[in-house]
């Protein structure tokens, strides 16, 4: 199997791309910055523009799955409008090049947290991340309409940090999953864990679901 890797540089792409390599998968780190990607058996590194769907078409060509952990930077004032335009970019790119399979990586901020209320929208929601989170929101609203892609989009649970590898977690859909009264967390190897196991067997199929810890 041919694994694209779109994001391969940044906090949660780089978790998984090392999940891949250890599993001795092929596969094609495609980055802006690609210098930060180190030389490994089995990995090709390419540079390309997630903003540019012709780049994207002809990075990920020839592939059978591709994996997006895109994401703009939250230093970015307009991070919102970045995701999306990356997202619509990537998923016009992933259809052009004919590749069946698309996996994002997007954020807690949409999952039901009560009938008819998403995390972003409560009261005590982390300003600092709602333009981000509403991105990533948009972003699941539209490939909820997509019908040529076999799409998964993944949502981690509500605290994502950088953590040991376990190689445990516990799935669940489109409700924010919880540890007690709290919300629940994952480290950034324990994602990568469950999204290499969806894009190796894969489990879902034109739907989100999350993670967390056991």
């Amino acid at each position: 199997m041919k694994i694209a890797l779109i994001g391969a540089s940044g906090f949660v792409g780089s978790a998984i791309l090392k999940e891949l390599l250890s599993r001795h998968a092929a596969v094609t780190a495609i980055a802006s910055r690609p210098e930060r990607i180190a030389a490994a058996a089995n990995l090709e590194v390419v540079a390309a523009d997630a903003y540019d769907a012709d780049a994207v078409a002809r990075a990920v060509a020839g592939h059978d799955v591709v994996i997006s952990a895109f994401n703009p930077g939250w230093d970015k004032a307009d991070i919102r409008e970045l995701f999306l335009a990356g997202h619509q970019a990537i998923v016009a790119g992933v259809k052009a090049a004919g590749v069946p399979r698309f996996i994002e990586i997007g954020g807690a901020g949409s999952l039901f947290v009560a009938p008819g209320v998403q995390l972003i929208d409560t009261p005590h929601f982390p300003a600092e991340y709602k333009e981000g989170a509403e991105g990533a929101r948009q972003a699941l609203n539209l490939l909820q309409q997509e019908t040529q892609l076999d799409w998964v989009f993944v949502s981690p649970p509500a605290l994502l940090a950088p953590g040991a590898r376990s190689g445990q977690y516990r799935l669940g859909g489109n409700e924010l999953l919880m540890a007690g009264e709290a919300p629940a967390g994952i480290s950034d190897a324990d994602l990568a864990v469950a999204v290499v196991d969806e894009a190796l067997q894969p489990q879902h199929h034109r739907q989100r679901f999350t993670v967390a810890s056991v």
